[in-house]
């Protein structure tokens, strides 16, 4: 049962616990053992469990917390090298338990997952204790065949499979798909020495296009799922370097090959408020040999390409870094020139007689006398020492324009 890969534990402010020592394991355990020591704890306090104790509910988170750690391996590697400090825990989400949350809480939790919030929740402890005690009731699906179904909101539909010795080896997939766009989770249970069932992978269903859908796959070679709540919140945390995290959510799965013998699984309801409708269907991978290599051969590559991001991610942001730096200066550098400019063309303009009219018709000369306008001293050229060349030019002009027609034939 892992939690989201990333979460913020217990609480922002209290002082974190070393993680092992919160599921009391010691640093040289195997994968098998923290995730026996998470299992029982986390059943422990599970908030179905505790509603009236809200300390309870504190050592949940404590415990999903320390195992989102140490259940990823880079998380892990990279805390055992550097402590708390090594992990970015600011962006971790928290799975939470929607039977413990009340109607209000869901409805806000059902808005969030609908804006595209990425909202993970738990499966029930009602349904994960029913398991461990093995009274759940378990249908046959025999391989080769599907079966259609509607689950109700945190209730689960359980189904055994049977495989023989020769569809071990070949390799088994699981699928559930839901046209309606039902939310789910697909869920594999290992037979637990109590006799009943403990859960040991948790598939959450993915939409693409118009249906949802989630698979498990058993091919005898280390497969990866996608946990794309991991890219949402690189997305919401830094979009422009969220293409680096993009495949940061592949994480192997726990187990890569089954026995033959009846395996246990499970379709959760995960919808808030309704039931989920879905298909579920086993098949052997014998007649699927050049897609299963396919899936290898691509799946490496994406490993690979994850390695190039990372180291590429350091290259860009030097780059980034350096590119923002010679803009800044290209920007300065520009206001600087133009500003010059500005002043050269200020100063050009300065080296001139002529001056703009001043407001109230007087202008100042360079020399600090008085002058008047042009229109002034244009007059003043055109009159004669008497004053009176103008009207004559207007006396005689008035004179020319009048002359009564036919007159020229008189000058002939």
């Amino acid at each position: 049962m892992k939690t989201g890969s990333k979460s913020e534990g217990p609480s922002a402010s209290a002082p974190r616990r070393d993680p092992y020592e919160v599921l009391s394991v010691s640093r040289d355990s195997t994968d098998q053992d923290i995730k026996t020591a998470y299992r029982k704890l986390a059943l422990k306090y599970h908030p179905d469990k505790n509603g009236s104790n809200p300390e309870a509910s504190e050592l949940f988170k404590e415990v999903a917390y320390s195992y989102s750690i140490l259940s990823d391996p880079e998380k892990r590697r990279q805390y055992d090298s550097a402590g708390f400090e090594a992990l970015d825990a600011s962006g971790m989400d928290m799975e939470i338990d929607l039977s413990n949350l009340g109607t209000v809480n869901t409805m806000f939790a059902a808005l969030f997952s609908k804006l595209g919030v990425p909202i993970k929740t738990t499966v029930s402890a009602n349904v994960l204790e029913e398991a461990l005690n093995g009274t759940v009731t378990v249908r046959p699906l025999p391989i080769g065949t599907s079966v259609s179904g509607k689950v109700d909101k945190q209730c689960a539909h359980f189904f055994g499979v049977t495989i023989n010795e020769e569809q071990a080896q070949a390799g088994i997939a699981i699928r559930v798909t839901s046209t309606s766009q039902s939310k789910f989770k697909l869920l594999f249970f290992e037979h637990d020495v109590s006799g009943g069932y403990s859960l040991a992978i948790q598939e959450d269903s993915e939409k693409t296009g118009k249906v949802t859908s989630a698979g498990l796959y058993f091919l005898h070679f280390q497969v990866y799922r996608m946990d794309s709540t991991v890219n949402a919140l690189a997305m919401a945390k830094d979009p422009e370097a969220a293409f680096f995290k993009s495949l940061e959510g592949l994480q192997p799965c726990e187990v890569s090959e089954l026995k033959a013998g009846t395996h246990i699984f499970a379709v959760y309801g995960d919808n808030f408020f309704k039931t989920a409708a879905y298909t579920i269907e086993a098949l052997c991978t014998k007649d699927y040999a050049e897609t299963t290599e396919k899936l290898k051969d691509i799946e490496a590559q994406i490993l690979r390409k994850r390695n190039e991001l990372r180291q590429f991610e350091t290259e860009y942001r030097k780059a980034l870094a350096r590119f923002q730096e010679v803009t800044k200066r290209y920007n300065e550098e520009k206001q600087s020139v133009d500003e010059l400019l500005k002043q050269r063309d200020g100063i050009h303009a300065s080296f001139t007689i002529t001056k703009a009219p001043n407001p109230i018709g007087a202008g100042v000369t360079s020399n600090g006398s008085s002058s008047k306008s042009t229109g002034d001293s244009s007059k003043v050229e055109n009159q004669g020492d008497d004053g009176t060349s103008d009207e004559k030019e207007r006396s005689f002009k008035k004179r020319w324009f009048n002359i009564p027609r036919g007159s020229d034939k008189k000058l002939g």
